[in-house]
């Protein structure tokens, strides 16, 4: 895995970095192994509070790699395989629903803590819905972004139209989709997809993930939980959501840690 992703973790905070530079850390089959190998450590890795997840080199990344569209020009794939040569009839799904290529994005959402993509140079077809994945994306002002799968006659088909749907308006995602385009990072954040334009987004990144680290683990958690409901859900599980969130927290050791260090003025420690 050390080859596509590396991981350093320090108070609390995991930094995620694709690191095949050279080739703008496009999506090869390693590179989907190790999305899910890493995203699937994550979830369950002692002492995670907050993820940054970036690029090493000129890119965050620039989609599926270029190996993928000569084997479809060859005719090598084709029929009942996705872009990335699995089955599209019988395909192993996740308990969320993704495909393999899918899960390589969703797992990012699937994270229980927050996640924050620094983004720059470009993000492109797979690339883009990766970044989709993160609850946040800081962006440089020349971040080059694009649904590219049109260009090559394809569909976005790694959760891009579940992400999307989230972020910008209908006809906005159609848009997108049907020109695949290239926008820049203030349009991106115009349209709602990046959440800050700054001249350093890994920089800005740790510093905001580091801020989270230190707030209770278990509240940031459960809002977490709340707000990955609250598009699908009605307004009475909302309601009732937070109220069960609340109840588990109000008296917990974490919670009386946070009153307790406001009090007294003191930075808090809280448990993992």
């Amino acid at each position: 895995m050390d080859d596509r992703i590396t991981l350093e973790l320090k108070d609390g905070v995991a930094d995620v970095r694709l690191t095949r530079a050279d080739k703008m850390n496009a999506l090869d089959d390693a590179m989907f192994s190790g999305l899910i190998e890493m995203g699937e450590r994550l979830k369950t890795e002692k002492g995670v509070r907050a993820i940054v997840l970036s690029g090493e080199g000129k890119a965050f990344c620039a989609g599926l790699d270029m190996g993928n569209f000569g084997k479809m020009a060859s005719g090598e794939r084709s029929g009942g395989q996705s872009s990335t040569g699995e089955s599209l009839l019988t395909p192993k799904r996740t308990a969320g629903g993704s495909n393999r290529a899918q899960h390589a994005v969703m797992v990012w959402r699937e994270q229980p803590v927050p996640v924050i993509a620094a983004v720059h140079g470009v993000a492109f077809g797979g690339g883009f819905q990766l970044a989709l994945a993160a609850d946040l994306r800081f962006v440089t002002a020349d971040t080059r972004m694009a649904v590219m799968e049109i260009k090559w006659g394809l569909v976005p088909d790694m959760a891009g139209m579940v992400l999307m749907k989230g972020l910008v308006r209908d006809d906005v995602a159609r848009e997108l989709t049907y020109t695949g385009r290239i926008f820049q990072g203030e349009e991106a954040a115009r349209l709602g997809i990046a959440t800050r334009v700054c001249d350093d987004p890994r920089a800005e990144a740790l510093a905001l993930a580091a801020e989270i680290a230190s707030k209770s683990p278990t509240a940031i958690r459960g809002a977490k939980r709340l707000l990955d409901m609250v598009a699908d859900a009605d307004q009475h599980a909302i309601l009732l959501a937070e109220s069960q969130e609340q109840g588990a927290l109000i008296g917990s050791p974490n919670q009386v840690e946070a009153v307790m260090s406001n009090m007294q003025k003191r930075a808090a420690v809280y448990a993992d």
